[in-house]
């Protein structure tokens, strides 16, 4: 007893936490007082002997039963004990203890005293945890590798970047099984003689549990052992930053591609922007010369009408007169044209059904174009309506025919296609979002460069020779569809042919065509001596309405401005109807109207303009007469204007 005595001293100055003896033959324990402290056992008893169940009490559950397990074995002749296991001490603390005993022998190599200590690792296992906490959150396995072994100590964050089961040490091979076919080896093999030179390196690896395809990255160090070498080191996920990695190096290989189409597009933006400005200015222009040329051709028409019937009988001056009108519709025509291309002609919208459209003058557009150009015309049935002047749609289709056919001078197939299109937000410049019907005009002919493509709907712009175009068809359709709240597209290329395609917004819905009243013809009822007040702001037109208006029988008041023609209203309460100009200085014609009307209630009115527009600012109803007119196109518009 002395001798175990004496060994407890000299454990307890070596910092163990307690020691025992366990005397197997009289079945008893003798423990000192910091065993006795720990396991809150009777100091005075621990001295004396205790039962060895006492042995067990302090030990946690969950770690009881592999203790028993341990101690039996040395019970039965097992030498050494060296096991961790947890603690409960008398306050409730969990700790950590090593225990670590050996097995004294009688004379008769039977097991005869069962003698250890306990030293608190407590600290030990705490930092550990906080290791393997560390490394589960930050995704970092570790491992430890001896030179010439096969096997390494590893972490369990370690295996579970592997898809491995849980294990403090894995064999080489199983390590090094997880790697895609020809890859180097994340730990050198036992039978490589292979010093590797760095850790530093990736290995693309297929996980064992869910056959992922990960990157994983090795760090650490070699570290000399004898005449070997040991390793030691981490292994960490890198596959998302590979991904990072090659996306960038992709972003960089095309960033001078990119940029270039940014460029590209900017430019082409630019240039489309341009051209719209410079299609407003010229459309802007061209609606103001139009309107100035009806002036004109008012003037020049009317006055070879009434010059006509003060001439003698004679057919050589008939055939001037005539040759001279004749000048003058066609001036008239070609300022139709101007205006449509500056949305200003005046429609009368109406529902379309396009198939029956197409349909009725499919005849009509074979015999315009000739034997040597057949047409194919294919539509749906079930297309929608669409709201527009069927006149004016009808003609730019012939146009677009027309150019079909210049297009294929030895002749060839020409198809007319109507379909329903839907058009997503900022798929088409020029279009808002909706169901579009597409009428398309498609040839083989001789195609369009990228110049003369780009060009092609340009007031003026024509490619045909002098005398055989104006180069203000295309132009022409362009507004038109714009006026519609449609589009105008073309696609063309040097040998292949042209698309020509018209873009209208369905119409469900019956829609009445906003502005004047419309034009249509009167009853032929005889309308003399009215008193008629002639506005205009033009002394040409002025003359020749007034002569006009006095040829039918009527007496006129003149005025050349808005404020004169109120005077006379305020002064003559005899009048039966106003006829005036709409585009004047100061006042228009609907502002003159509006204050007539307010001072003459009931007071008819004719509206002229060289324009082809209505004003939709007013809900003023007029009769719209465009210009220029005829004597009989005067008379008919008086005679609506007094029947209403």
């Amino acid at each position: 007893m002395l001798g175990f005595e004496q060994t407890q001293l000299t454990l307890a100055a070596m910092g163990a936490s307690g020691t025992w003896a366990w005397n197997i033959g009289e079945n008893s324990l003798d423990v000192d007082e910091r065993f006795a402290a720990l396991h809150g056992l009777d100091a005075g008893q621990a001295l004396t002997g205790l039962p060895t169940e006492a042995f067990f009490k302090a030990i946690h559950p969950a770690d009881r039963a592999r203790i028993k397990i341990a101690v039996a074995g040395m019970m039965a002749g097992a030498e050494l004990f060296s096991k961790e296991f947890r603690v409960v001490s008398p306050d409730g603390t969990t700790l950590w203890m090593h225990g670590r005993g050996q097995c004294e022998r009688d004379d008769y190599d039977q097991p005869r005293r069962f003698i250890g200590l306990l030293v608190d690792v407590t600290e030990r296992k705490r930092a550990e945890e906080r290791l393997r906490i560390a490394q589960t959150a930050g995704g970092v396995g570790t491992f430890e590798f001896v030179d010439g072994h096969a096997t390494a100590a590893v972490s369990a964050e370690f295996c579970r970047l592997l898809g491995l089961h849980p294990a403090s040490v894995l064999p080489v091979q199983t390590i090094n099984a997880v790697l895609v076919p020809g890859a180097q080896p994340i730990l050198p093999d036992a039978r490589s003689s292979h010093v590797p030179e760095t850790l530093d390196a990736e290995f693309e690896i297929i996980r064992n549990d869910d056959g992922q395809r990960r990157w994983i990255a090795r760090r650490g160090e070699i570290l000399p052992e004898g005449s070997g070498y040991r390793l030691i080191g981490v292994i960490y996920d890198v596959t998302k930053a590979r991904a990072l990695e090659s996306a960038l190096r992709d972003l960089n290989e095309t960033l001078e591609e990119r940029v270039q189409r940014e460029v590209v597009e900017r430019q082409q933006t630019e240039e489309a922007l341009r051209q719209a400005q410079k299609l407003e200015a010229i459309g802007q222009l061209t609606g103001g010369v139009a309107h100035d040329f009806n002036n004109l051709l008012m003037a020049i028409s009317s006055s070879l009408a009434l010059l006509s019937k003060r001439l003698p009988d004679d057919p050589s001056l008939t055939r001037l007169i005539d040759n001279a009108l004749q000048g003058a519709e066609r001036g008239a025509a070609l300022t139709q044209r101007m205006l449509a291309f500056a949305r200003r002609q005046d429609l009368s919208p109406e529902q379309i059904a396009v198939p029956e459209l197409l349909a009725g003058m499919r005849e009509l557009a074979q015999r315009t174009l000739g034997p040597s150009w057949p047409l194919d015309f294919r539509w749906s049935e079930d297309l929608p309506p669409v709201l527009a002047d069927p006149n004016q749609l009808e003609m730019a289709l012939i146009n677009l025919l027309v150019n079909a056919r210049d297009a294929a001078p030895r002749g060839g197939p020409i198809s007319i296609h109507a379909d329903l299109s839907t058009v997503e937000a900022g798929e088409l410049t020029d279009l808002a979002p909706g169901h579009y019907v597409r009428i398309s005009v498609i040839d083989r002919g001789s195609g369009m460069d990228a110049e003369t493509l780009a060009r092609a709907t340009e007031p003026f712009f024509t490619t045909k020779g002098v005398g055989k175009g104006t180069g203000l068809g295309l132009s022409m359709i362009h507004g038109l569809a714009r006026q519609l709240e449609g589009t105008f597209t073309l696609q063309s290329a040097i040998g292949e042919g042209t698309s020509a395609t018209l873009w209208l917004p369905e119409s469900r819905h019956a829609t009445p065509s906003p502005g004047a009243a419309p034009a249509q013809p009167s009853p032929p009822v005889a309308r003399h001596n009215l008193n008629i007040l002639a506005v205009d702001d033009d002394s040409l037109i002025l003359m020749n309405t007034a002569a006009f208006l006095e040829d039918l029988g009527h007496r006129v008041w003149e005025a050349a401005s808005g404020a004169d023609a109120l005077q006379i209203i305020r002064t003559t309460p005899d009048l039966d109807l106003l006829i005036t100009d709409h585009a004047m200085p100061n006042m228009t014609g609907i502002q003159l109207a509006e204050q007539a009307v307010s001072e003459r209630s009931g007071l008819p009115v004719i509206l002229a303009t060289g324009y082809g527009e209505v004003p939709t600012d007013s809900t003023l109803r007029v009769v719209k007469l465009g210009k220029p007119f005829s004597q009989a196109e005067l008379e008919d518009a008086i005679n609506r204007a007094m029947s209403e």
